[in-house]
């Protein structure tokens, strides 16, 4: 059949579904194949393009113009090179086969020549094969550049929320306006208090973002459960250590894992939210105190699911004054916390120096470790071992030289954050008292539930225990301005500090 007579379909495709990239290719394509098919007198009944990568079968407008050509809507096809057709065997396949049963009689490419004969589909299956092979290459390249960045330390991909890909640096560095946020959302969960729709509500509300969106509460478990934020990296299964910044330290990643595996969703019909509802038992018989409204007051009782119980209502004004009383005796004026923390701080000063040896003596664990680990390396590369073996016997050192990594920071850290506790219930006791003056009654009963346990309610009077250290607080003597001239004072401000590290290895 003569190129005046027969019909062609003309072609064209690009790599990528990104339309933003290659569109100089489509373009291109075009140009160059119009005129070829006016220079070879060729008839283009219909312009084919599209924007899918070839590497695997299931391209729409390719199927459309195949089952086209089934149909004897053209007997040929244009194309800039047999690799816009085809880069998988699939669709090389097919194409050669509509060649062997004539539904095809011509393939015209500028830069590569084909006849329908053994010897022309032979070339046109070659130029199939290689075009697969190269993707097929490509792949392997780019699997074996992340394989190799992974042993690197190094993330091959996009920077999990909270990190930033560095392009000059080629490294992974955090970002500083989320990694705040992203150890934010470990800590609260951590505490078990909040479910995973809390922590999205809480975040979100913080400004923590996703990269062109809004993060989703998967979002938030996936972040939760990746172990690159206290700075281990998961590939193909396999934990790496990675030579990031970690974020969080592994103990409260671990802490997480903890709460994520008993965590279970809340059942049961939404609440009125009462301010005391669930908060006390009573002091008779141990039952919940609930909370019900009667003519505009709202009143506490006994739920009496055990037994009869006399237990009188009280009101609920009654009990948040019973609750400010008890919080004016656990606060303190600013101006007195502010001095117990400057002596605070000075004795923390003069403690910095005391952690150096431990430290050494961790750092040389940490090389027996390494040195372990690259003996490893040698007995799997010469068969001694199995490669499941290897993974194993890897993660477990991984996990123990994570742990004397965060042993080390907590030793540098020593002489600061053992007078932390102290200095956080200064100022914790210095807020109760900011409560006390202008705070909602919801602040008023979260400070309550924080500074006592087994709360009551008996005959119209709320009682408790103060949770240590606070139980101290009530009965100490504040009269005396300097508290490093009062000895004695000064020994009981000790037992707010962290005490020494419980290890004794390392004590």
């Amino acid at each position: 059949m003569k190129n005046e007579t027969m019909r062609y379909f003309l072609y064209a495709r690009k790599s990528t579904d990104e339309p933003d990239r290659q569109i100089l290719s489509i373009e291109g394509q075009l140009a160059e194949l119009r005129e070829y098919a006016k220079k070879e007198n060729l008839i283009i009944v219909k312009e084919f393009i599209e924007s899918k990568t070839a590497k695997e079968p299931g391209r729409e407008v390719f199927n459309d113009m195949v089952a086209a050509i089934e149909q004897g809507s053209a007997q040929g096809i244009i194309a800039w090179h047999p690799d816009r057709l085809a880069r998988n065997s699939i669709d090389g396949g097919r194409l050669i086969y509509l060649v062997d049963t004539g539904k095809i009689t011509a393939l015209k490419f500028p830069t590569f020549w084909f006849d329908p004969t053994p010897q022309g589909k032979f070339m046109l299956s070659i130029a199939f094969g290689q075009s697969k092979y190269y993707v097929d290459n490509l792949s392997e390249n780019i699997r074996r550049g992340f394989r190799q960045k992974i042993r690197n330390g190094v993330w091959p991909g996009c920077a999990p929320i909270g990190y930033l890909n560095d392009k000059n640096a080629r490294s992974i560095v955090p970002d500083k306006d989320r990694a705040v946020l992203v150890r934010k959302a470990f800590e609260l969960y951590a505490t078990g208090d909040y479910p995973l729709a809390e922590i999205r509500r809480i975040m979100t509300g913080a400004g923590m973002m996703g990269r062109s969106a809004a993060m989703s509460t998967a979002n938030f478990q996936a972040m939760l459960k990746n172990p690159f934020y206290y700075g281990h990296m998961r590939y193909n299964g396999e934990l790496y250590q990675g030579k990031h910044e970690p974020i969080i330290m592994k103990a409260l990643f671990d802490k997480c894992q903890a709460v994520m595996a008993r965590k279970s969703k809340p059942k049961g019909p939404k609440l009125k939210p009462y301010i005391y509802r669930g908060l006390f038992r009573c002091e008779e018989c141990g039952c919940f105190i609930t909370t019900e409204t009667q003519k505009g007051h709202n009143y506490l009782r006994c739920t009496k699911r055990k037994d009869p119980c006399a237990e009188p209502y009280v009101r609920e004004e009654l009990i948040t004054e019973q609750i400010k009383g008890e919080l004016k005796t656990v606060s303190l004026p600013t101006a007195l916390a502010n001095g117990l923390i400057l002596e605070a701080e000075k004795e923390r000063a003069a403690l910095a120096q005391a952690v150096g040896l431990t430290v050494q003596k961790l750092r040389i664990d940490i090389d027996i470790l390494n040195k372990k680990m690259n003996a490893l390396l040698d007995l799997v590369i010469s068969g001694q071992i199995t490669q499941d073996e290897y993974a194993q016997k890897k993660r477990s050192f991984l996990n123990e030289k994570r742990d004397l990594q965060d042993k080390v920071a907590a030793f540098e850290r020593q002489s600061v954050n053992r007078f932390e506790p102290e200095i956080n219930f200064y100022r914790e006791a210095a807020h109760v008292g900011e409560v006390l003056e202008g705070g909602k009654p919801e602040e008023k009963r979260e400070i309550l539930k924080k500074i006592g346990s087994n709360l009551r309610i008996g005959r119209k009077r709320l009682s408790f225990e103060f949770k240590k250290p606070w139980v101290f607080l009530p009965n100490f003597n504040f009269s005396r301005a300097n508290i490093s001239e009062n000895n004695s004072e000064k020994q009981k401000c000790e037992i707010w500090r962290r005490g020494r590290d419980s290890n004794p290895r390392y004590a």
